[in-house]
């Protein structure tokens, strides 16, 4: 969708819904039709002006609404009359305030990863065994999240304990989506509670750190095969078990960024290695991206922000039974609903706080209606 050159809001809005309809009109030109490239790009834009379009087109109904109702109001009317047309016109202008607010959110510059399904990484951080009881918490939270959605969860990667914590899990979760919801994920999550291998009662500190990746096609990176440097060894699990006798693990290291990823879920060495690219890919999607939008990646410094893996971003207290979000201060008494995957009040403050500041920055959108 390109909405430019611009100077307010309303003319925005009047080139949005000019270009809505011009779409509509090529859609049924059988050329275009026959032609599933273009057939394709033009649906896609013709989805993303649709809801503003719609949008802006109850405003206008309604501004007229209210225009009407003032015109009256300047005319001789009896006293029942005029306190009818005078409620109309009052609450018109709620309306519409409320309708202009939503428009400028729909405004707001898109994310373009915000369809994308996405990889999830956890790592156990400080605090040993209790931070990989940590992660495998954190895990089952998003598997519990996208079980609630009915999106599809899938372990790529999983290095466990043998207490039964995960030093390190990536996984996919697969939605049209998913990446605008969880991207706020990423950053140092924080544990505090009494672990059960502690005697004394005393409460300990844990961290697992979280990294949200929006999950790219082929198409969308280029690796040449002969940066690739390719192994397979034996998969293994907790405490050097063997889980097959057969070297279908597979480890990619990209050479010419040092990435390294390792999978060995799969009994099949092509199954392994299809996993060990998706995540390649994405790694390599997200290096490139931050560098070609470092202006981009120092704002997000100033605002709830989506990439910094070393913040701190969110507190789980289990003495108090509370989860607090840092970035927004933030804090809900309900931790045993949140980590069953109930964090959708969190995800939505977290939106809310977002738009609220770009909002406020005054650089996207401006009053002049």
């Amino acid at each position: 969708m390109k909405i430019t050159g611009c100077k307010c809001m309303f003319e925005k809005l009047e080139n949005a819904e000019s270009r809505y309809e011009e779409i509509n009109q090529k859609l049924t030109d059988p050329s275009v039709i026959n032609n599933n490239s273009e057939y394709r790009k033009l649906m896609k834009e013709h989805a993303e002006l649709e809801p503003i379009v719609i949008k802006y087109r109850e405003y206008k109904k309604i501004n007229k609404d209210v225009d009407e109702a003032r015109e009256l109001l300047e005319q001789p009317l009896d006293k029942d009359f005029r306190e009818m047309v005078q409620d109309e016109y009052n609450e018109g202008k709620k309306k519409l305030e409320k309708v202009k607010e939503e428009l400028r959110i729909l405004l707001l510059p898109k994310d373009p990863n915000d369809d994308r399904s996405v990889i999830m990484e956890i790592r156990a951080g400080a605090g040993g065994e209790e931070a990989a009881l940590f992660a495998g918490d954190l895990f089952r939270m998003y598997s519990r999240y996208a079980e609630r959605n009915q999106w599809k969860c899938e372990i790529l990667s999983l290095n466990e304990t043998e207490l039964g914590g995960i030093k390190e899990v990536v996984f996919s979760i697969e939605a049209k989506g998913a990446y605008s919801r969880l991207k706020y994920e990423s950053g140092v999550h924080r544990v505090q509670r009494v672990p059960t291998t502690e005697s004394g009662g005393r409460i300990h500190t844990s961290t697992a750190t979280v990294a949200v990746l929006p999950e790219v096609d082929e198409v969308d990176v280029d690796i040449n095969p002969a940066d690739l440097e390719i192994d397979t060894f034996r998969a293994s699990g907790a405490g050097g078990q063997h889980v097959n006798k057969t070297s279908s693990a597979i480890r990619i290291t990209h050479i010419p960024t040092g990435i390294v990823v390792t999978c060995q879920d799969e009994r099949s060495q092509h199954r392994n290695k299809d996993k060990a690219m998706k995540i390649l890919r994405s790694k390599l999607y997200e290096m490139a991206q931050q560098k070609q939008e470092s202006e981009i990646a120092q704002n997000r410094k100033s605002q709830v922000g989506t990439g910094d893996r070393s913040e701190r971003i969110r507190t789980y207290n289990f003495p108090q039974g509370r989860v607090t979000d840092h970035r927004i201060g933030l804090t809900l008494y309900k931790i045993d609903e949140i980590l069953d995957g109930d964090i959708d009040e969190i995800i939505d403050a977290l939106i809310t706080t977002d738009q609220a500041n770009k909002l406020a920055s005054g650089e996207f959108v401006d009053d002049n209606f």
